[in-house]
């Protein structure tokens, strides 16, 4: 499907040129860089992204600028290059600031926040979460607020605060059942599953991955799917019923060879 976009895009990128349409030439890089992205062709992106960027500066399209910066610090991000990642963010928050593009600005402060949490800063990415999910209940962007709260609980359990991260999780939980987010659902199911574990409170925490494990297996997230068998694997581990956790640990690693998740099967 993504091979059949890149030809789609290439078609459209040879129309805009003919007819000097810089603006859909733009578009139509921006389109190719996120499809070798997906690919894995995280190079090849960039030039594309480039591309795009100069075009949009050069018409002064300052939305594309912004879209364009944020790509190249994914990208970048991709390729391990978190520093470099932030000083597009950087460049995309000054942009969304400066046009009043509020859903922009709390993207651009979500990734800063992921980066810097990359980086061990997690004080400082809780700074940029926490400015991002003031913007997202501003604006009313429910499922950015849910994502938002899942980073902030992940940060607070990276820093030991289990109760404080177990807090922002049940948000996340009640916002993606609000508004039918089923993958995030799986998602804040496993990550509280996660927390109890943590807190050693294994029967509480297999009750969130069976949860998790069942949505997952009904929307078919894979990836979601093999994390609730790693974690149920990992519990049952923790009460001594061994047996039971190589069952899962063995389902989980099929799902992760299956989709190629190289850091889920070590």
């Amino acid at each position: 499907e993504v091979l059949k976009a890149i030809g789609y895009f290439e078609e459209a990128l040879k129309i805009h040129r003919e007819i000097g349409d810089r603006r859909g030439e733009g578009t139509a890089l921006g389109n190719l860089g996120n499809a070798y992205r997906d690919l894995g062709e995280v190079q090849r992106a960039i030039g594309y992204y480039e591309q795009a960027l100069a075009i949009d500066r050069e018409i002064g399209d300052r939305r594309g600028e912004g879209a364009d910066l944020t790509n190249l610090g994914v990208a970048y991000s991709d390729m391990g290059e978190v520093l470099k990642a932030i000083g597009y963010y950087e460049q995309q928050l000054t942009i969304t600031r400066e046009i009043g593009n509020r859903r922009g600005e709390g993207n651009a402060l979500t990734n800063l926040g992921i980066a810097h949490a990359n980086l061990g800063e997690v004080q400082k990415a809780i700074g940029y979460y926490e400015q991002a999910l003031a913007i997202a209940r501003e604006i009313g962007d429910r499922r950015g607020e849910g994502n938002v709260l899942t980073n902030l609980g992940v940060a607070y359990s990276d820093m030991g605060e289990v109760l404080k991260a177990i807090g922002y999780y049940e948000q996340q939980l009640t916002i993606t059942r609000e508004i039918g987010n089923r993958r995030g659902e799986g998602n804040a199911l496993t990550n509280l599953g996660l927390a109890y574990s943590n807190l050693g409170e294994m029967q509480k925490a297999i009750g969130y991955y069976e949860e998790a494990l069942k949505i997952d297996r009904e929307i078919g997230d894979r990836q979601g799917e093999g994390n609730a068998l790693t974690g149920l694997g990992n519990a049952y581990y923790s009460l001594g019923e061994v047996q039971k956790a190589i069952g899962y640990y063995e389902q989980a690693l099929a799902i992760y060879r299956e989709i190629g998740d190289r850091r889920g099967e070590g």
